[in-house]
């Protein structure tokens, strides 16, 4: 595909569709196609959100779309181009790379016997597992409402299946690289994904999102999760890349009767990040957790909206989102439980919590709970603040230097998301970028001490 016309993007990505059906020969003729068919029009009739969206008031494409991108997927990306970009000390793992939105068996390794773990193309998988795939693509999404999940549905190819059989456990983690080729010229990138765990599964998911080159990079993804009855699935989102990137992605989550899925997401770098996480607990006994933190410096904005589809009774959910806004940073959070007429004994919590580290930082957070049955237990809530004097002046009186009193602080305020990561070196790692952020070295628990 060629470079992208910065002046008119929509029209000039519809025009490309036209271009691409025809580079699809035979593959046009797939179940998968007529799905893109609807979808661009979707995307035709709904164009991109502004901030005249009331879901998009405070975070504004614009600067982000004004940009020339080219969106081929061919890539020279080697390993040894990746290498920097993989996460240190993991343990033996399913390794999946995405180049330029399309997924890359070369650069990919898959540990795990596939009586345990299915990874294929989605188009292969129309082709093997049509009866796991059909039902899911695209059916958990709101793709009919959301332009830009309407775009990535257009353009699929060579996007992701993950399957997990029936009462079958993946040892090893499963680690997602999505990456952008930008050392040419400036990279937009479409990732889909489609993760199916079956009844009574298990499995951890890792995605880390990154930038080769100095261009910009726009990224655009889109993952569907199934997670069935009993089933169990973690998941863990690392952001950290380069100034330059801005990436729009959303995670639509749907849970069957007594699963679970926790989904942890560390936000540390970038031009703009706007994570999309929406979770339907369309079952009894479903629990869901979603935490959250973004440690922001620069100009870099990052936007949290969540949602929190309560359908059946007995079921629970818990959200944590914490921020840390320096320099000229901003930061949103918008946070949505609904509670349905027929989810009655709903327990649903809902917490955004920020530090402002300087005055030119700030944050707009607004929570909402929306309860349509009469007997739950529901609350949310916000606060914004700086540093708590008190307890820097209790930590000083016991001789620790300023610097290192106020990290320790810090440190302590977003290490409760932290230690949500269950996985042991990955939690090691982002400890370890959460203080080269703070300057200094030092133990937080025998400082303490």
């Amino acid at each position: 595909m060629s470079t992208i016309d910065k002046l008119n993007l929509k029209s000039t990505l519809l025009e490309r569709f036209n271009a691409f059906e025809n580079e699809l020969n035979g593959e046009s003729k797939k179940p998968i196609h007529k799905i893109r068919q609807q979808a661009i029009q979707t995307f035709d009739g709904l164009g991109f959100p502004t901030t005249k969206h009331e879901e998009w008031k405070y975070t504004n494409l614009g600067k982000v779309l004004k940009e020339a991108y080219s969106f081929d997927q061919a890539s020279g990306v080697t390993k040894a181009d990746i290498e920097s970009l993989l996460l240190p000390n993991m343990p033996t793992c399913n390794t999946i790379v995405f180049v330029n939105g399309a997924y890359e068996p070369t650069l990919s390794s898959i540990v795990s016997s596939e009586e345990v773990l299915v990874v294929k193309t989605l188009e292969e998988a129309y082709d093997t597992h049509e009866s796991v795939v059909a039902p899911h693509f695209d059916q958990l999404t709101k793709t009919s409402e959301e332009a830009l999940t309407a775009l990535n549905t257009a353009f699929t190819k060579n996007g992701l299946f993950i399957h997990v059989p029936a009462n079958k456990v993946v040892e090893e983690p499963v680690v997602m690289y999505f990456i952008a080729d930008a050392r040419q010229a400036n990279q937009g990138v479409q990732p889909r994904t489609l993760i199916v765990a079956e009844q009574g599964s298990k499995a951890t998911f890792v995605d880390k999102t990154d930038t080769l080159g100095d261009n910009a990079s726009f990224s655009n993804a889109v993952m569907e999760i199934v997670v069935e009855a009993n089933a169990r699935v973690e998941h863990f989102k690392v952001q950290n890349d380069r100034d330059k990137a801005s990436y729009v992605g959303t995670t639509q989550v749907k849970q069957a009767a007594d699963s679970y899925y926790a989904n942890t997401t560390i936000s540390l770098n970038g031009a703009l990040v706007r994570n999309n996480l929406n979770i339907a607990l369309d079952g009894s006994n479903v629990e869901s957790h979603m935490f959250g933190l973004y440690m922001l410096t620069g100009k870099t904005h990052v936007d949290n909206h969540s949602i929190a589809d309560h359908l059946k009774p007995h079921s629970f959910s818990n959200e944590l989102y914490k921020g840390i806004l320096d320099e000229g940073s901003t930061g949103v959070f918008n946070g949505k439980i609904f509670v349905r007429q027929d989810a009655q004994k709903t327990n649903a919590y809902q917490q955004n919590r920020n530090i402002l580290l300087s005055d030119n930082a700030s944050i707009n957070t607004k929570p909402q709970l929306e309860i349509w049955a009469d007997d739950v237990k529901c609350s949310h809530g916000a606060t914004t603040g700086n540093i708590d004097e008190e307890s820097m002046f209790y930590l000083r009186s016991r001789g620790i230097a300023e610097n290192e009193a106020r990290a320790l602080l810090i440190h302590a305020f977003g290490n409760e998301i932290i230690e949500k990561i269950t996985l042991e070196p990955l939690r090691a790692y982002l400890e370890k970028l959460v203080m080269q952020r703070l300057g200094v070295e030092l133990d937080p628990i025998t400082d303490f001490e």
